[in-house]
């Protein structure tokens, strides 16, 4: 793929964000990753089965049924199981996590790295904060001791408000696709255009809302009136900046939500989570430095995980509650 156009570049400056069709190969690229998440699916469903938290391995059903039955029948959430990335707090060695070959194959997609050239330049990192996010039907969904859905509605945040202080002046770029068709109905992202262009906003942790955990920028900061949902189908991409305050609609769909969301940045500039990582997707002027093979990125993940099991917590951001805004 030949990269962005002048005019959606244009559209990115001036709005914060801006959506392509068709960046990533569906049948490719997503559907390996699918496939491959079955599989992880299946150790999953095998574990908790012998340890009686479910009473079958639901093997008959489709990936999204069969999650969503898994999920509600044991009353617990299993993100942990499918996210390449670790959990901020409480790591320990056995702590589980996903880096595939199919989803490291994603992460450097020649279509994709076309499309994030155009925003950041020809030197390419690819930023550890990412994650995988399968959002069942909340009606169906886990849900806290005071009954709100434990893996839901994404608050309202930046991306830059998420980081160490260390990524302020870095170039990051967030990349955010479906791996199946999202819409408002079960659970697109929504995004206020034109907020890009403000500072830094506060982000309080653990607001008293629909989102039990996570920072998120309380509604009295922002024009939360303008927000536009972006709804996307297999193979789409939205592109947005660290600055555009976006969140997630909640799924009150009968399917789950199934999406990565991917950080770039220019290689040399901070990611912001230092401790998890990274590595050079693409360089045009030092290629023998570009990152091929998966099992080495698995491997850095292990490394990462047996280090910060072992050793003192990081600081994973910036905020702790007190700004007169969080009370």
């Amino acid at each position: 793929m030949p990269g962005m156009t002048k005019e959606q570049l244009d559209r990115f400056e001036h709005y914060g964000f801006v959506t392509a069709e068709q960046v990533i190969d569906p049948d490719g690229v997503i559907d390996p990753v699918m496939e491959e998440y079955a599989g992880v699916l299946d150790a999953l469903a095998d574990e908790l089965y012998v340890d009686g938290k479910i009473s079958s391995r639901y093997d008959d059903l489709e990936f999204g049924d069969r999650v969503t039955q898994i999920y509600e029948e044991s009353d617990e959430v299993y993100n942990g199981y499918f996210d390449f990335s670790l959990p901020q707090g409480g790591i320990k060695e056995d702590t589980p996590f996903w880096a595939g070959p199919a989803v490291f194959d994603a992460l450097t997609a020649p279509g994709l790295l076309d499309a994030v050239e155009s925003f950041i330049g020809p030197e390419i990192y690819s930023n550890p904060v990412q994650h995988v996010r399968i959002k069942v039907p909340e009606d169906r969904a886990p849900r806290d001791e005071v009954g709100r859905v434990k893996f839901g509605v994404t608050p309202w945040h930046q991306d830059a408000g998420v980081v160490n202080p260390d990524a302020d002046e870095s170039d990051i770029l967030t990349v955010w696709f479906p791996l199946m068709d999202a819409d408002e109905e079960n659970g697109c992202l929504q995004v206020v255009p034109g907020s890009h262009r403000s500072d830094l906003m506060t982000h309080c942790p653990g607001l008293k809302s629909s989102s039990p955990s996570g920072l998120q920028i309380p509604e009295s900061e922002f024009e939360v009136g303008k927000a536009q949902a972006v709804p996307l189908k297999k193979g789409d991409v939205l592109f947005m900046t660290k600055f555009t305050v976006h969140s997630s609609l909640p799924n009150n769909s009968d399917r789950i939500r199934w999406s990565f969301d991917l950080r770039y940045n220019p290689i040399g500039q901070s990611t912001g989570r230092t401790s998890f990582p990274g590595f050079v997707a693409r360089s045009r002027s030092h290629p023998d430095s570009e990152l091929h093979d998966p099992v080495v990125w698995n491997e850095m993940w292990t490394a990462a995980r047996d280090s910060l099991a072992k050793g003192e917590e990081p600081a994973f951001n910036r905020w702790d509650g007190s700004d007169p805004v969080c009370a």
